[in-house]
C-alpha cells in the first residue's frame, strides 16, 4: 500500500462516516414525512428535533471532507465525476440546502400552515438527496464515468444499478434513522414512541434486505457492473456476508425490543456493506476508467492530506464525539426533569 492508497482509504473513511451519520440524519427526515398530521405526529417530530437538532450540521461535515479530499488528492477523477454527473450532484446540493433551511425555519414559523410547508420541504429533500447520492454511487460503481468526463449527462446515472442504488440508499437511511430514534426515545423514557418507531424499523429493515437482494441481482445482470460484481464475489464477499449477519441480528434485536443494541448492529450492517463496496471496487476510483494511482495528485499533496487528516483526528474528531455525548446526556436530563 503506497501513499495514494492511504489517502484514498482515508477519503473512503469519510464515505462510511457520512453513510452512517448523514444517513441517519436523512432518514429522520423520511420519518418526519410519514409521522402524520400535526397532532398525531407531534411526539415523533419532537423526538426527531431532539435527536438531530444539535448535530445535523456536524453530520454533513463528512460530505465536505469527502469532496475536499477528492478534488485536492484526486483532481482528475473529481473533474470527470463532476462533469459527467453534474445533474444528480446539482440535485443533491439543492436538496441539502433546501433541507437545512427548512429544518431551521420550521422552528420559527409564525403559523401551523407555515410550519407544515417547511416540514414538507424538509422531509421531501430528505428523500430526494440520499436517492440521488445512491444514483451517483451506482453510476460510479457501474463504470459510467469515463476518464475524460465526457459521459452522457443523463444515461450515465439512470442505469439499473443507479436506480437500485438510489432506492437502497433511501431505505437504508430510513432503517438507520428508525433504529436510532427508537433507542433515543427509549433512553428518554418515551417507551410508547420507542415501540412505534422500533416496529417501523423492523419492517423497514425487512424491506431493505429484500431490496438488497434485488440489488445483488441487478449488479449481476448489468453488463456495465461486472467489475463490481467480480469484486463482490471475491474481496468484498466476507463484508457482504458480515453485513447480512449484522442485519439479521438487528431485526432479531428489534423484535426483542433491544433498541440500543439494535442501533449498534444496524451501524455494523450499513458500515460493512459500504466498506464491502469500496473493497470490491479497489483499486479503481472510477470503475473501469481511472485507478487510484492514475488519479492521484503530486506526492507532496498526498502526504499533506495524510498530515491534515492526522491533525483533524486529534482535534476535530474528539470534539464531534464530545458533542454527541453532550447531546445524549442533555436529552436524558431533559426527559428526567419532565418525568419528575
Amino acid at each position: 500500500m503506497n501513499i495514494n492508497d492511504v489517502a484514498a482509504a482515508l477519503m473512503f473513511l469519510g464515505v462510511v462516516a457520512y453513510a452512517i451519520l448523514g444517513g441517519a440524519d436523512f432518514g429522520s427526515g423520511v420519518w418526519d414525512l410519514f409521522a402524520g398530521d400535526a397532532r398525531r405526529g407531534a411526539h415523533l417530530r419532537s423526538q426527531i428535533d431532539r435527536s438531530i437538532g444539535p448535530v445535523w450540521e456536524a453530520n454533513h461535515v463528512w460530505l465536505i471532507y469527502i469532496l475536499v479530499f477528492m478534488w485536492t488528492g484526486f483532481p482528475t477523477a473529481f473533474g470527470a465525476m463532476m462533469e459527467t454527473l453534474f445533474v444528480p450532484w446539482l440535485l443533491v446540493g439543492l436538496g441539502i440546502v433546501l433541507r437545512g433551511g427548512a429544518f431551521a425555519f420550521r422552528k420559527y414559523s409564525g403559523s401551523v400552515r407555515e410550519a407544515r410547508l417547511h416540514g414538507i420541504v424538509f422531509a421531501t429533500s430528505s428523500i430526494v438527496t440520499p436517492f440521488f447520492l445512491g444514483m451517483i454511487a451506482g453510476a460510479i460503481a457501474s463504470g459510467q464515468v469515463p476518464a475524460d468526463g465526457g459521459g452522457d449527462l443523463w444515461r450515465s446515472w439512470t442505469g439499473p444499478t443507479s436506480w437500485v442504488g438510489g432506492a437502497l440508499a433511501v431505505l437504508t437511511v430510513s432503517f438507520l434513522a428508525a433504529t436510532f430514534l427508537a433507542a433515543d426515545a427509549e433512553r428518554g423514557g418515551r417507551h410508547e414512541l420507542a415501540e412505534t418507531i422500533g416496529g417501523r424499523a423492523w419492517w423497514t429493515g425487512l424491506v431493505t434486505g429484500a431490496v438488497a437482494l434485488v440489488a445483488a441481482v441487478a449488479i449481476e445482470i448489468d453488463p456495465d457492473a461486472q467489475t463490481l460484481a467480480d469484486g463482490l464475489h471475491s474481496r468484498g464477499l466476507p463484508l457482504v456476508i458480515g453485513s447480512a449477519i449484522a442485519g439479521i441480528a438487528t431485526l432479531a434485536l428489534l423484535r426483542r425490543r433491544r433498541w440500543a443494541l439494535a442501533r449498534v448492529t444496524a451501524v455494523g450492517a450499513v458500515g460493512a456493506i459500504v466498506v464491502g463496496w469500496g473493497v470490491a471496487q479497489y483499486d479503481w476510483i472510477l470503475v473501469d476508467a481511472i485507478t487510484i494511482d492514475e488519479a492521484a495528485g503530486a506526492r507532496p499533496t498526498m502526504i499533506g492530506l495524510v498530515i491534515v487528516f492526522v491533525a483533524a483526528a486529534v482535534t476535530a474528531v474528539p470534539a464531534m464525539i464530545w458533542l454527541f455525548l453532550l447531546v445524549s446526556q442533555d436529552e436524558w436530563q431533559v426527559e428526567s426533569a419532565d418525568t419528575h
